[in-house]
């Protein structure tokens, strides 16, 4: 029998996470954990009490945009948003915790998991930006000490 490692298994818990998720373009999962100890999820899709992705609820979801634009249309809220916001609804500090997800977080999601006190991100598929964002992203990660890791598990 072959355990998989800490990171392939949350990783997994991530990839079953998506599969909740409402956004009819890419279904995105996110866990946070804080002393190996899940303690919150999060998927990708409209707000709470917003009709969902496939029902008409978001524009830019709902429109031919190209990959990469219309986003001032969207209304989604990103897995990794979600996890953050559900663990501080919930009452669970987020400080010092490890964020799993299946896409590398945006640049947004980002500044929000370093404000959140994650410590380390790792995730499953990469998101790519132009050379002049990607500097900044890479910036941002080297100056806030966060430790950012692809696992293609």
């Amino acid at each position: 029998m072959t355990r998989p490692g800490w990171d392939e298994y949350y990783l997994g818990i991530a990839r079953a996470v998506a599969a909740r998720a409402s956004c009819s373009r890419r279904q995105v999962g996110a866990v946070i954990v804080v002393d190996n100890t899940i303690i919150a999820t999060g998927y990708n899709g409209t707000p709470m009490g917003v009709r969902n992705c496939d029902e008409g609820g978001c524009p830019r979801c709902a429109s031919e945009a190209p990959v990469g634009s219309g986003y001032d249309a969207c209304i989604c809220v990103h897995a990794e948003q979600n996890a953050i916001v559900f663990a501080a609804r919930h009452g669970n500090a987020t400080k010092g915790g490890a964020l799993y997800t299946t896409l590398r977080p945006c640049f947004g999601c980002l500044k929000e998991a370093i404000q959140a006190g994650i410590r380390r991100i790792v995730y499953a598929e990469p998101f790519t930006y132009d050379a002049e964002l990607e500097a900044v992203y890479q910036r941002l990660i080297a100056e806030s000490g966060l430790a950012l890791d692809e696992r293609r598990c």
